[in-house]
């Protein structure tokens, strides 16, 4: 390991930072790829299927007041334009 340091010492700058561009790429390639991996194990677990659907109930019920404000602020726009006409 030290002579492989000691021999990326000796390289030109420009060298030097080719090669901590490619080993930064490999490495977050690694990563995500170890990451989409992890999550598609977790992802399948029932139980963790069952967590989530839970998590995301407030959501869903927070998204549903927040359409229907929008869709009876646009019905009373809608009817208001066609009473004036």
């Amino acid at each position: 390991m030290q002579r492989l340091i000691h021999n990326i010492r000796n390289k030109p700058e420009k060298v030097r930072r080719h090669i901590l561009h490619v080993a930064t790429i490999v490495c977050g390639i690694i990563l995500c790829l170890l990451w989409v991996y992890s999550l598609g194990a977790t992802l399948t677990n029932p139980n963790i299927q069952a967590k989530i659907s839970n998590d995301l109930k407030p959501l869903s019920a927070m998204k549903d007041n927040i359409l229907g404000g929008y869709n009876s602020l646009t019905n009373q726009n809608s009817a208001t334009v066609e009473q004036s006409q």
